[in-house]
Formats: C-alpha cells, sequence, structure tokens
C-alpha cells in the first residue's frame, strides 16, 4: 500500500486508501461535523479506519476546503468547522504524527497532473467550479505554492470589467469580504444569479444546463465569456499546456467546448489557446493528490 488520501468538504469526508499502482484499494464516506472537535475525531477515526483495511501506517495526505494562514497556521474556510483553528497541527497532535495538509483543489490539480488529463503535461492549470471557484497549477510534477499558500484561488480574481459593464451585470459581495471577485459570477450559485438577473427566472444549474441550447441561451453564453476570461487570463500569466477543469459546473455537458471557445475569442494575435478538458478522476481526484503529496513529502 502507497498512502492515505482524505479529501474534507462541507457536506462529506471521504478517505480512500490507494495501492502500490495508486488505485483505490478502500474506500469510505462519512458526513462533515458541524463542530469542531467532532470533525477532528472524525478524521483521527477514519485514519484508524484506513489503516486497519491496509493493515500498516501510511503517509496521510488530506485534501480540505479553505486555505491554511501563513502566519498564524489557522484555516480560513467558510464552509467547515475548522475555521480559525490550527487544524493541521490539530491533526498531528490526534494522530500522533505529521500529516500533509493542503488544499483540495490544489489536491486535485496534482492528482490530475500525475495521474489524470494533464499526465505529461510541463505546467498544467485546473479550474474547479463548483459551489466555490478555485484552482491549482503544477510545474514539472509538482504543486507550484508560494509563501502566501494563496496561488490558484482565482475564483478571487476581479471579474472582467468590460464584461460586466457590456451585461450590465450587478456589483455582488463575495463570502471573502471583497467585492466584485468572479467567484460571485461563475461559481454554481453565480451561474443562478446571472439567471435571475438577465431573463428573470430563479432556476437551478441543473435547469440552466438542460435548457441552455433553449431560452437559456444567453445566461450560458454571459458564463461562458467570464469563463473564457478567466481562462484567458490563466493563458497570459501562466503560459499552461493545458487547463483542466473540475467540480460539479465541468460536469455539464459540452462545458470544456463551449468555454475554451470563449476563451479563444478572448485571446488576442489570433494565438491558439491551450486544450481544455475535463478531469479524468472524478471525486477520486482530490483524494489521490493528498495521498500523493503525502507519499512525496515522505520520499523527498
Amino acid at each position: 500500500m502507497k498512502a492515505i488520501g482524505i479529501d474534507i468538504g462541507g457536506t462529506k469526508i471521504e478517505t480512500q486508501v490507494f495501492d502500490d499502482d495508486w488505485q483505490v484499494a478502500a474506500r469510505a464516506r462519512v458526513d462533515t461535523p458541524r463542530d469542531y472537535p467532532a470533525l477532528v475525531a472524525a478524521v483521527a477515526s477514519q485514519v484508524a479506519w484506513a489503516e486497519a483495511e491496509a493493515d500498516a501506517v501510511l503517509p496521510v495526505g488530506i485534501g480540505s476546503a479553505g486555505l491554511v494562514h501563513p502566519s498564524t497556521g489557522r484555516m480560513i474556510a467558510a464552509n467547515l468547522a475548522a475555521n480559525g483553528h490550527r487544524f493541521g497541527a490539530d491533526l498531528d497532535a490526534a494522530l500522533g504524527r505529521r500529516v500533509t495538509l493542503l488544499n483540495d483543489c490544489r489536491a486535485l490539480a496534482l492528482s490530475e497532473a500525475v495521474f489524470g488529463a494533464g499526465r505529461g503535461a510541463d505546467t498544467v492549470a485546473a479550474v474547479i467550479l463548483g459551489t466555490g471557484v478555485s484552482g491549482g497549477v503544477i510545474h514539472g510534477g509538482a504543486l507550484r505554492d508560494g509563501p502566501t499558500g494563496t496561488g490558484g484561488e482565482i475564483g478571487h480574481m476581479a471579474a472582467p470589467a468590460h464584461l460586466i459593464a457590456a451585461y450590465d451585470l450587478p456589483i455582488y459581495d463575495c463570502g471573502c469580504g471583497r467585492r466584485g471577485c468572479v467567484e460571485t459570477y461563475i461559481s454554481g450559485p453565480g451561474l443562478v444569479r446571472l439567471a435571475l438577473h438577465i431573463i428573470g427566472q430563479d432556476v437551478t444549474t441543473r435547469d440552466i444546463a438542460a435548457r441552455k441550447a433553449g431560452d437559456m441561451a444567453q445566461v450560458w453564453a454571459v458564463w461562458c465569456a467570464l469563463v473564457g476570461e478567466v481562462l484567458h487570463g490563466l493563458v497570459v500569466t501562466l503560459d499552461p499546456d493545458i487547463i483542466i477543469l473540475g467540480g460539479g459546473l465541468s460536469l455539464i455537458d459540452g462545458v470544456a467546448q463551449d468555454v475554451q471557445a470563449a476563451a479563444q475569442a478572448a485571446q488576442f494575435a489570433d494565438i491558439t489557446v491551450p486544450p481544455v478538458v475535463i478531469a479524468q478522476g472524478g471525486d477520486t481526484s482530490g483524494a489521490r493528490g493528498a495521498a500523493y503529496a503525502a507519499w512525496s513529502a515522505k520520499h523527498d
């Protein structure tokens, strides 16, 4: 057995044990507790279960929603009971050894670069389009990280002013404390806001996806244009070999082709944008990336 990967979201904790070929040998899923001591205890319990399944003490990687503050070590996580707590340190104490803790979107990016759609590419950019918007950058098979730990938080870049003006869109408050973050338009809730503003209908993302070639065509076109500008920004700053989409909105039929076309329309001088593809690993990707990060740290 190689390692244990745990993916922690706002509603579920997914634990996976990976064998020597990085295939899932065992998996379990439990609800995410709503209070902090129970959350730490639940993760510790999942590690104990995984090691019993593996009959070995293995490296543990945890991909969690939120960020670790670079100075205090405390979590910034709006939808997790760990917000404001030293989650990594408390997990280390509960387990009696060091675990690898990283952002869940960075974990997905790492998994896709090493095992999935970005395998063999030098620079991989991942964009997660779901309840929130985030991502990660992998270069040379390793996570590109920096002193603030915020690299990949593309959802909190400012929305493109020319599109906000062209479509007469409101400026929304973001959960991060800023205003006008692109996440407030292109996340799942953002897509719903666009529909309400543009055509006056309060609908679900499923409704929009099902009707994007019909009465939701304008909403879909505006959403794609906004996402295309984000991808254009990644191209002109990172120049990645490939862009990988994950998250719930990436499951919409044809989304990769539509946003690639929008990114191409946003590009200048007819320079071709890189391929835009869907993550191959599904809900395995985050746990596998976290496990791989922990295994790599042990073998450095």
